[in-house]
């Protein structure tokens, strides 16, 4: 895949102009050449992750193959001058030789071998686990990460538009189109839709990332459009609570004389904003007041980030089960009984430094990382009019404006019984195919570790176009009992997704990344894998001498590896390994 391809596929994710060579890149590109060897050959690169490994004391060559590959590799893009790269490199091995590493090297320069070159030697570096990320000097030239383009505001939803037409920032823009999607996203009763098998509902998580000042602030104004819920809610917990302290009162004086008198019960405190800075039992019991639905909309990441490192307040399983609407199951100590929270709800706003994604999420295994939507904010150096006006009264006075409209459709939404919401036939198509190419293309790019973002982004992208359709009611005012996406609506989130998808990728290669142990090689592996495509009785005794593997074991050997067909006799005294084609045909009969 040529460099141009490569951009193309990605539409604006990947950068078009660098200053130096990026392993990452060549990790995809496929093409044949074997004699990349040219002004641009990546020294510096290979300098270093050559110093990683060495740092490392790791051994990249543990088997016959990867030590053969990484010579065809270095000597294919390098020529002559790998070969004290190929030394440095070998050493780690437990038997390594000078001069049998030199006598390997000359063989490879000789080859001609097609298909392996320079990106191979990445390749068993990163499957090793040496971090192949190299630091590149920045150009005025390179391009920034991208921002949703101006033809997605033009379609969304009129509610959308002119929330976000009241800054000309293209990333206060995408700020306010995130931050309001999200809060909504909490705020969608009796709307479901059908995705892989599961009954799902609208709601989403975010974290947008930026250094310290750079703007994401603009963020905390998008809570105002669901504040009439909270403060409903606040309200009729406060009438309860009134209504409680009445019966308790009562109960008090009476049960002197009426011992078996039932005492009553506290009442839910019922709220739409969750605190993240709360203890686990504490945020499930909210959530469970609140009949499993809640939004934890927090500025500093590191708030969440804290109470999932203390022993109290690692609500982090939980967190993560909501975003499938998975129930989850806990204790009160208080009342002695356990909790179901079936099908919770919950939506999440999140914003911090990238050292603060970091804190919340130290290894990308745990789940957490995929489950959000990124959005990493660029620093700008240019110093924004702190006295410009946006509004004429300040931006909460002009959010209330469209928190009472909305208000008045959650009322509506929540007087319904079910709303079922489905893609088109066309549109299921259309997003099926298009996630089968970005899951292939960037588990290439990126890696497998990567896939199950591309995979819940497909249903972020679901929900997305949920979000949409509930929004085009505020429009038509019809309620019908099936929501179907209007086509402009699923081509924006598929638009902000392929976005999205970007923001993620620079986010997740800044995570650090787990150190893979490679399995050391017992005696009979080495003894196998360093036999010769095709060998003699002589060559395999020569082989075993070097390894000090006696005589009769090596023939033991033999018998083995003949049993399990992973070797076989083409003829007297001929033996030839068995190939992975040979072991597939064989399957497949």
């Amino acid at each position: 895949m040529t460099k141009k391809k490569l951009a193309s596929l990605s539409s604006a994710d990947v950068t078009k102009h660098r200053l130096r060579f990026n392993p990452n890149d060549w990790l995809n590109n496929n093409s044949n050449d074997n004699n990349p060897h040219t002004d641009n050959s990546p020294i510096e690169d290979i300098e270093e992750i050559i110093s990683r490994i060495e740092a490392k004391s790791i051994d990249v060559t543990t088997t016959y193959a990867d030590w053969r590959d990484i010579g065809f590799a270095l000597s294919s893009g390098l020529g002559e001058q790998g070969r004290e790269y190929y030394h440095r490199i070998s050493r780690f091995y437990t038997d390594y030789s000078r001069s049998e590493c030199d006598k390997q090297y000359d063989n490879c320069l000789k080859s001609k071998k097609s298909g392996i070159t320079i990106k191979t030697f990445f390749q068993k570096a990163k499957s090793s686990g040496v971090s192949i990320a190299v630091p590149r000097a920045q150009s005025n030239d390179e391009e920034k990460l991208p921002v949703f383009s101006p033809d997605i505001y033009n379609h969304l939803p009129h509610f959308l538009q002119e929330i976000c037409k009241i800054t000309s920032s293209a990333d206060e823009k995408d700020l306010l189109l995130l931050g309001s999607l999200v809060v909504l996203s909490s705020c969608i009763p009796n709307v479901y839709g059908y995705y892989h098998d599961r009954k799902v509902n609208a709601n989403l998580y975010l974290f947008v990332t930026a250094p310290a000042s750079a703007g994401k602030g603009i963020l905390t104004h998008c809570t105002r459009l669901v504040y009439p819920v909270h403060k409903k809610l606040r309200e009729e917990s406060q009438i309860l609570k009134i209504e409680y302290e009445r019966e308790y009162n009562e109960y008090m004086n009476i049960r002197k004389k009426n011992p078996a008198a039932d005492k009553p019960q506290k009442p839910p405190e019922k709220m739409l904003f969750i605190p993240a800075n709360n203890s686990a039992s504490g945020v499930f019991q909210l959530l469970n007041d609140n009949n499993g639905k809640g939004l934890i909309f927090e500025t500093e990441g590191d708030t969440m980030a804290f109470a999932f490192k203390s022993d109290y307040g690692n609500y982090s399983d939980g967190f993560r089960k909501a975003f499938h609407h998975e129930t989850i199951r806990y204790y009160r100590k208080t009342d002695r009984e356990f909790v179901d929270i079936e099908c919770p709800c919950l939506s999440a706003v999140l914003s911090g430094t990238p050292r603060q994604v970091q804190n919340l999420i130290p290894e990308i295994e745990n789940g957490l990382f995929s489950r959000f939507i990124f959005y990493y904010l660029e620093m700008s150096s240019v110093w924004k009019d702190v006295f410009q006006r946006k509004a004429d009264n300040g931006l909460d006075e002009y959010f209330d404006r469209f928190a009472q409209q909305y208000y008045e459709l959650f009322e509506i939404l929540k007087s319904k019984l079910n709303i079922e919401f489905t893609l088109a036939a066309s549109q299921q198509q259309q997003f099926n195919g298009t996630f089968a190419r970005w899951q292939n293309f960037y588990e290439t790019l990126v890696g497998r570790e990567y896939t199950a973002t591309v995979r819940r982004l497909g249903l972020i992208t679901f929900r997305m176009t949920m979000i949409f359709s509930v929004l085009r009611i505020l429009e038509n005012g019809e309620l019908p009992q099936k929501l179907v996406c209007e086509e402009r609506d699923f081509q924006n989130a598929i638009s902000i997704t392929e976005v999205l998808i970007v923001h993620a990728k620079k986010v997740f290669s800044e995570l650090p990344q787990p150190l893979v142990v490679p399995k050391r090689e017992n005696r009979e592996e080495r003894f196998f894998n360093r036999l010769p495509n095709e060998f003699s009785r002589k060559d395999y005794v020569e082989l075993a001498e070097k390894l000090n593997i006696p005589d009769k074991t090596a023939q033991n050997y033999i018998s083995k590896l003949l049993n399990k067909g992973l070797i076989h006799r083409d003829k007297h005294d001929c033996y030839l390994k068995t190939t992975i084609k040979e072991i597939k045909d064989t399957g497949d009969t």
